[in-house]
Parts: structure tokens; sequence; C-alpha cells
């Protein structure tokens, strides 16, 4: 952090607490005959030499965030078609499990490669967040992870911190978390290929790496989204370069190739919205409305041929799917949703004579990671020693509710808690507080009714707080006209947020009308915004509380980034915890929010 305090600052709450205390498959395919030599067959007996082909195991997920344990409500499900049409739910995520469903899928297979596409870490809950997650980097080693893209999130924290996680090492401020013993660091290279130290114009980490065993090469090239500062706070980027991720992956694919590596995985922190929610949709199947959209497909049109799949992430959607490269082949796109809750199962057939993969054999399947097997005992010791440590602060109850408070929705009940939070605290700051904004992705789970621990249903502690909340964002109070008000409103459906609106949780007295019928800023239907039934008026000026993503301007809403009358106040989690204590207990709980401040027009 500079010597000289931003205004929108973000700070971990970590020092200050411290010092206080196998599923059904899909599969899409590139259909064509296999050779009838592969696999590590085709030998006679006696002889040792591998056949032409072999058979390389590529397993992957993408955007964990640190969830060691079963994430919480419709975090921890995946849904999955079924034979006649219907859907069902399925419990699924937890590294307990994650780490058992991939070593039984590694079984019989020698040559087997294990990758992920980004945001291993941050937005994590309590019991890796707490500890600036070395927990999730110890789980990651366990389980044999063998190269990641860096992903928005693990600039969270700064460049620094992400080296520390590769090199390790004890945090510089908070320490040693377990007496006489070092933290040591990421045992895989994190890749960051399209991200460079603005000084040196070099990438901050490794840009590639190439997995070899006996003869077999297949090279890794990581990048993460190009528009990173504009979804990470501007403290977290700073100093660094964000390029373009086809360029780059092209530019190294070719160095790849100077070097005799012919086989290529990208890996991209970036992804696409399939028509379907469900993780076995066949995305390849015809007809209008069916496939995928969102900005992976630009990308997978345009990385070079010379990269035989692609391994993406970051929107948290699950598919596998095939996008014709710039030749017009067919090439495998792959997502496995997000915390832990799906891994996926690629086959490459890599030709010895060439070094190449051969294209037209790659398959790839998504595989719920079920609660039915086994736990993996060393997960289980591992979360059991940080959950020991992370307990004085987290069992500590901060509130009441009476049902589950979701976070699903364009308006969700959990949004609508936090943003009249943020109104409470923000009323506290400066009565003359009008409302309050709140970013939906800054919402990272939902409250749950069900007792976690020994705590009770109904009982809302800390660790949930902090897994809703994990960015410790500031709340900020700055002033804005009515204009101003409504151009933030259109701009969550316009710009950057044009393709995949990002809706703002507003709090209680907002209200306005959202047609998503209409195109553009149309959507907004300015006429109908209103604050406390009372029209907006452009010319008039409103105190407006945000959390500090937010008042710098983060995820496209350039307009909350100026501002007037600046108040910074503590962080958010902090506001919601007050809000909570002071508005539930016991005998009289919260109530969900009924979600009904915004009308949507579909």
């Amino acid at each position: 952090m500079s010597a000289t305090p931003h205004p929108f600052r973000r700070r971990r709450r970590t020092t200050r607490f411290l010092a206080a205390a196998a599923g059904v498959a899909t599969v899409g395919a590139l259909v064509a005959a296999m050779p009838a030599s592969a696999g590590e067959t085709g030998k006679k007996p006696g002889h040792q030499k591998p056949g032409r082909y072999q058979d390389v195991q590529l397993l992957s997920f993408n955007d964990l965030h640190g969830n060691l344990e079963p994430p919480a409500g419709s975090s921890g499900r995946v849904t999955e078609l079924q034979p006649d049409g219907t859907s069902k739910t399925i419990d699924a995520g937890g590294v307990e499990y994650l780490a058992t469903h991939l070593r039984q899928a590694r079984e019989g297979n020698k040559y087997s490669v294990t990758a992920a596409g980004g945001d291993m870490v941050g937005a994590s809950p309590l019991i890796s967040g707490l500890f600036h997650d070395e927990p999730t980097i110890e789980a990651l080693n366990k389980l044999d992870l063998d190269v990641t893209s860096v992903g928005n999130h693990e600039f969270d924290e700064g460049a620094k911190e992400l080296g520390r996680l590769q090199k390790g090492g004890c945090h510089p401020t908070d320490g040693c978390y377990v007496e006489g013993k070092k933290f040591k660091g990421a045992d895989f290279p994190y890749l960051a290929a399209n991200v460079l130290d603005e000084k040196t114009k070099k990438p901050i980490l490794k840009p590639y790496w190439v997995w070899k065993k006996n003869g077999v090469k297949v090279g890794f090239i990581g990048v993460t989204l190009e528009d990173t500062p504009g979804v990470v706070s501007a403290e977290g980027v700073k100093g660094l370069k964000f390029k373009d991720e086809v360029e780059t992956i092209n530019k190294y694919a070719k160095e790849l190739e100077k070097q005799g590596v012919k086989s290529v995985v990208a890996l991209i922190h970036e992804g696409g919205l399939p028509a379907s929610a469900a993780y076995n949709y066949d995305c390849d199947s015809p007809g209008a409305g069916d496939g995928i959209s969102g900005p992976i497909v630009d990308i997978a049109k345009n990385v070079t041929p010379k990269v035989d799949a692609l391994v993406t992430g970051h929107t948290h959607a699950a598919y596998a799917c095939t996008i014709n490269d710039p030749s017009g082949k067919p090439r495998m796109v792959t997502s496995a949703a997000s915390f832990g809750r799906l891994y996926t199962d690629t086959t490459l057939t890599y030709d010895r004579w060439t070094g190449d993969i051969a294209r037209t054999s790659v398959a790839s399947a998504n595989h719920v990671v079920t609660r039915t097997v086994p736990k993996a005992t060393d997960m289980t010791e591992l979360i059991t020693k940080w959950n020991t440590l992370a307990a004085p602060i987290g069992n500590k109850p901060i509130g009441y509710i009476s049902g589950d408070i979701s976070n699903v929705g364009t308006e969700s009940p959990i949004g609508d808690l936090i943003a009249d939070a943020q109104l409470a605290y923000g009323k506290e700051l400066d009565p003359e507080t009008d409302l309050a904004l709140m970013n939906p992705g800054g919402i990272r789970a939902p409250l749950t009714f069900a007792a976690k621990g020994a705590e009770g249903d109904g009982v809302v502690t800390y660790a949930e707080g902090f897994t809703v909340q994990p960015f410790a964002n500031t709340v900020n109070l700055q002033n804005f006209t009515g204009a101003q008000l409504v151009q933030v409103l259109k701009e969550q459906v316009t710009g950057v947020n044009a393709v995949s609106p990002k809706v703002l949780q507003i709090s209680k007295g907002l209200t306005y009308t959202l047609d998503l019928t209409k195109t553009g800023a149309d959507r907004v239907v300015a006429d109908s915004v209103k604050l406390n039934g009372a029209a907006i008026d452009p010319a008039a000026t409103y105190r407006v509380a945000t959390n500090s993503f937010l008042a710098g301007g983060g995820d496209g809403f350039t307009t909350l980034g100026q501002g007037t009358g600046d108040l910074v106040g503590d962080d958010d989690l902090a506001a919601l915890e007050k809000y909570l204590l002071a508005n539930s207990s016991a005998t009289n709980p919260i109530a969900p929010p009924a979600a009904d401040r915004i009308t949507v027009v579909k």
C-alpha cells in the first residue's frame, strides 16, 4: 500500500481481528475416428518403445475462490438436465471431495496433468481469506495442481502479495500463522503472460510452462482478462499493464513452437455464457438461442490454431463447447463453473511423430464434485487446522435470520439487505445520506438459515458474513446530481456492461423499472426512477453510500468515480454486522427482504 492513503482504499481485516483474537458427463467431442494405436499400447511383449499416439488426461477447474469447505446454498449446488427434459440440483463442492474425485480420475492414467483457469484465491471465505489465502495454496499443493493462470482476484491484494503466494514467505504485516513454520508458497507455477510490469515491460510471473513426460510435451500459456483493472481496485493493479489476451497467447504459442513444443493449451481467465445453466447442457446442439455467447467466443475464434484447447473461467459458468479456430477447425473450450463444484476431464491425443495434438480426437466432459464420495483425510486435517485458528473470530454471532437470504436474481434479497445496511451506516456518518448502491459481484454467497456448525439455526456468524462480503472495502459517501444518479443506473446496461448487465443492488426507498425487452440505455426507464415515491430531480444533489470499489469507478460505473464531498467510513462487513445486531435478535430475527424494488420487464 502506498504511503499516501487512497481515498477509496481496500483494507485487509486480518490484522485487526487476528490481533484481537463423478457425475453425469457433459460431452463436447470433436468427432473423428481415434487412431487404432491410441494410448500407451501398440507395443509388442518385451518391447518398451511406446506407440505413436499417447492419450494425455487434462483435468481442470477454475474460480475456486478459496472455497475449501462445501459452499452454502445455491453456491454449493449444480443443475443437471435429465433424459426426460426435466432438471434436478445436486449438492457439490468442497476440497475434501474435490481431492477424492481428482485422485480417482487419475487412477490408471499415467499421463495426467491438472491445470486451472484462475481465481484460485480472492473473494474467499473466512477460513482462507482471514489468512491471506495461505490455506488455499496449501490445499492446491495437496491437490497436485500442476499449473494455473492468474485471474483478476489474484490481484485483490496486489502484485507483491501474489508474488508471495507463488514464492512463499510469511506475510509482511501479519507474519507467520503457525509458530516456527514459514509459508512455503505454491508448488505450481502461476502464469501471467499478459500482465506486465509497467517499468520493465516484462511479465510479472512466468508467461508459460511446459509439462513433460516420457517424450510427451504440452505447453501451457496463462492469461487473465485484459479488463482486470476494471474489476479490481486501483490499488491492486498499481504499476501493472494488462495486454490483449489473443495477441499475448499467439505471441507465446509461436515462442513455444520455436522451442519444439507444438502441443499447447491456453489457460484463459475469461469466459462465456452458455444458453443453459445446466452443467451437462450440450452447447454444440443446433437451434436458435443455443450455444454459447460472451467474450470467450471472439477470443476463441482469434487465438492461433497452434493452440489445441482452451481452459477458461471468470463467468462461473459450466460448458464444454467447440468453437472454430481462425482456420475454421473446431476447438474445445471448457469451463468448470466455480467454487470446486465441477472438474473437467479432457483427453488430448498426442502424436509422438509430429509432437502435436490430434485435434480431431479431443474430447471433454464436466463431472460433478459430488459429496457422496469419501472425504480426503489430508484435506480434512488441513481444514480442521485452519478452522481452529479462525474459530475465535469466525464463530461470533452477528445476527439472526428467519429464513434463507438468497443471492440469486436480478435483484437479490441479500443485495437488498447489504444496501440497507450501508444506507443505515451512511446515515450514521451523515444524516443527509439518501440511498446506497451495492455491486452484485461484491456479494459472494447467500445467508442460509440452517446452522453450519454448532451455532444453531438462524444464527449468522462472523464467518458467514465474511463469506458474503470478503473484500474489506470501506463504505464511502459521495454527492451526485439526480442526472448523474440516473446515468449510473444506465451504466448497468451500457458500455462494458451492455452484453452482460451488472444490476446494482439498491437500498429501500429507491425504485425503478428495468425493461429488458429494450436495448441500450433505454432498458432503464428514466422517468420511473423514484426515491421514496418522488421522481428523481436531475438538478438536485443526492448523498450516496457505496463501497470503495464502486466509489473508484469499478465494474464500468465511471460516473460513480466522479462524486464530490467524499467521506470514507469503516469496512462494509462492519456495516452489515452493525445492521444485523441492531435489527435482529434470537426472538425477533430479520426476515428475508422481498427483493421488489426493481420492476423487471422481460
